[in-house]
């Protein structure tokens, strides 16, 4: 008899063990969490993140609000990078517009901490830049500006002493500032004035400039950089009807734009916010008044070409995109519809409808995604 216990007992675990070690079969995959996917409300009455997870099939599901302590606008704001994640993902910063302060979040499994909320040194903070532990947010209000923050280990963000600096001039409309990916250029585009400004970086972390670039083609609004650190620049040409394009540009040490690809266009609308895959290899544009996503092909010198004319359908009024972090995900934050819609990115830079979430608040903005 005991051996017949001893038996079914030995079963029991090899079954157990089995179970445990047993593969996730393909129905089951879109369970784990793979990443994540951030907006924000960008609400009059208290700003907060709106935090999705992202499974690995790319469909998204609500994770949780998280407030910023700060105000929003409850409108557009005209802007990309208004939510910027860290290189290594583990910090989320927030542009609050409406109180004129940036908010700094820890970055957690399914949640958010916030670590910090300081003013950001200006009038109507629109967009942020960030490389290793430096922090520069462009000020859009009154005649507008730049500046420098360090951000610490612990969340805390402090000002450079001396890092304030203009833009072109004034009234100027400032869309997104960024850093080249050696953290030496930074990199501002006016839509009012056709400029593209460039400010070297020093040692000490302070921005020296603007140097003033006439744009390619008018109302230049969002750009990226590929892997080698050449710069495409969206150019919205004044929501005129199939007018929109992109160009490409050398980026030197000493801040001078050189172009690659002037005014690719892609006969959609308003082109307005850009993000290139990882591997360099392609570039999407948003455009606003078509509700279509643009393709491009990037070759490794930069130069630019028209892959797709339309290479996604959006919900009204497609604004700021994100790359999951390995490039396969791309997801559009719609503006007219309220809604965030994400496609599958194959090798061959076409795009595949995946997933879309709806309820977001009328004035959401900013996008960014692990």
């Amino acid at each position: 008899m005991k051996f017949f216990h001893k038996m079914a007992l030995s079963m029991l675990v090899l079954a157990l063990s089995l179970m445990v070690a047993a593969p996730v079969s393909a129905g089951e995959e879109h369970t784990m969490t793979k990443g994540a996917v951030y907006t924000m409300t960008n609400s009059q009455t208290g700003n907060e993140v709106i935090h999705y997870d992202r499974a690995a099939d790319g469909t998204l599901s609500l994770a949780g609000t998280f407030p910023t302590n700060g105000m929003g606008t409850g409108g557009g704001l005209g802007n990309q990078g208004g939510l910027v994640l860290s290189e290594d993902g583990s910090m989320l910063l927030a542009v609050n517009a409406g109180s004129n302060e940036i908010s700094a979040f820890r970055v957690k499994s399914s949640s958010l901490m916030l670590t910090d909320r300081v003013s950001s040194g200006g009038i109507m903070p629109v967009s942020i830049a960030i490389h290793e532990d430096l922090v520069y947010v462009l000020n859009a209000g009154g005649t507008g500006n730049i500046g420098g923050f360090r951000l610490s280990d612990s969340g805390k963000l402090s000002m450079i002493a001396g890092s304030t600096r203009p833009l072109s001039g004034v009234a100027t409309d400032p869309a997104q500032i960024a850093f080249d990916p050696d953290g030496e250029v930074l990199v501002v585009t006016e839509k009012a004035t056709n400029m593209v400004d460039t400010y070297t970086v020093d040692d000490d972390g302070i921005a020296n400039g603007p140097t003033p670039h006439a744009s390619n083609g008018q109302t230049p609004f969002g750009f990226a950089f590929d892997k080698k650190g050449n710069l495409m620049v969206s150019e919205a040409f004044g929501g005129a009807p199939g007018a929109s394009a992109l160009s490409s540009y050398a980026v030197d040490d000493d801040g001078t734009l050189e172009t690659i690809s002037g005014s690719i266009p892609d006969f959609q609308t308003a082109a307005c916010w850009v993000v290139v895959t990882k591997n360099g290899k392609f570039a999407y544009t948003t455009n606003a008044g078509s509700n279509t996503i643009s393709g491009y092909s990037v070759s490794k010198k930069g130069m630019i070409s028209l892959l797709n004319q339309v290479a996604g359908t959006t919900d009204a009024g497609p604004i700021d995109m994100a790359l999951s972090k390995n490039s396969k995900f791309l997801y559009s934050l719609n503006s007219g519809a309220h809604t965030i819609t994400g496609f599958r990115v194959h090798s061959d830079g076409s795009l595949t409808p995946v997933t879309s979430v709806d309820g977001l608040p009328a004035g959401a903005n900013g996008l960014a995604s692990r």
